[in-house]
């Protein structure tokens, strides 16, 4: 028996796994830009037996009027997406999308949330399963369904109400509190928002963007490397004091594998992230690093 996957395997790891029927290689590569552009792109070509799952259809839910432009999917429904993908707690799932792991790290966060740890990222993505010179497809899979059992952990969720109070009571600024963002630091700035309608960040947010968690190639860092980068973000704090936050809650769940590879596990989601928090005018705003 294969040792089980929780964070990271390389490319030629998975190769001897793709027509396993205990393992699930799920295809999440997206485009905000274009939301089509995945589907697309895994038509026209995916790692064999792969199967596809949409950002914004299996992986969010229904956007309201006070959320976030990807709020977490109802736990029921995201289990009938992954029993229809034949994915149950038996499963090894390797999640990949085009290079990064920044879409497929959402996938990652949701298994786990749902009480389901056999589950890893493809390191490099797409990208890299090509430059390994691997094969790829055009077949659709066929599963057969099982049924996924799902278990939302709570704790690893946290809301707009608990971080304003994180801002209200000086937590944030003391440190108790870590709400880290994982957008670029032009938008943390607020200098450079294309994507949403104010720019800016959570008032005693600290900024670690995603890419600083990979290099060129879009493979994640060395461990040790991690861990040294996220203790200057942490600044003497805990892990179990991070609140992850990105744009809509998506590129944050990177962070929380980064830190999970680095050997610092314990954070935690906000998965309004800075979407939900401005679509409330009595939340503050600050601007500038």
């Amino acid at each position: 028996m294969h040792a089980m996957a929780t964070t990271l395997i390389e490319p030629a790891a998975l190769l001897p796994h793709l027509a396993d029927p205990q393992w699930a290689v799920v295809d999440c590569r997206f485009d905000l830009a274009r939301p089509d552009w995945g589907e697309q792109a895994f038509g026209a070509g995916h790692i064999p037996h792969a199967l596809y799952v949409h950002l914004e259809h299996d992986l969010s839910g229904p956007r309201s009027a006070p959320g976030g432009r990807h709020p977490l999917p109802d736990p029921a429904s995201l289990a009938a997406t992954l029993g229809g993908l034949g994915i149950d707690g038996t499963v090894q799932v390797i999640a990949y999308d085009q290079g990064s792991g920044a879409f497929a790290a959402r996938l990652w966060w949701l298994l786990r949330w749902l009480g389901h740890r056999r589950v890893a990222l493809l390191d490099g993505g797409f990208a890299g399963w090509l430059r390994s010179g691997l094969p790829i497809g055009t077949a659709v899979a066929a599963r057969p369904a099982r049924h996924f059992s799902a278990a939302p952990d709570t704790a690893l969720v946290a809301d707009s109400a608990e971080v304003c109070a994180a801002v209200d009571s000086g937590a944030l600024a003391s440190g108790t509190t870590i709400l880290v963002d994982a957008r670029s630091a032009e938008r943390f700035a607020g200098e450079n928002e294309t994507i949403d309608p104010v720019a800016g960040h959570i008032p005693g947010a600290r900024n670690h963007p995603f890419s600083a968690n990979h290099d060129a190639q879009g493979r994640f860092l060395a461990p040790a490397q991690l861990r040294h980068a996220w203790e200057l973000t942490l600044r003497g704090g805990t892990p179990r004091q991070v609140i992850a936050m990105c744009g809509s809650g998506v590129t944050a769940c990177h962070n929380l594998l980064a830190l999970e590879v680095a050997g610092l596990p314990g954070g935690r989601l906000y998965a309004g992230s800075w979407s939900e928090w401005i679509r409330d005018p009595a939340h503050a705003v600050a601007r500038g690093p």
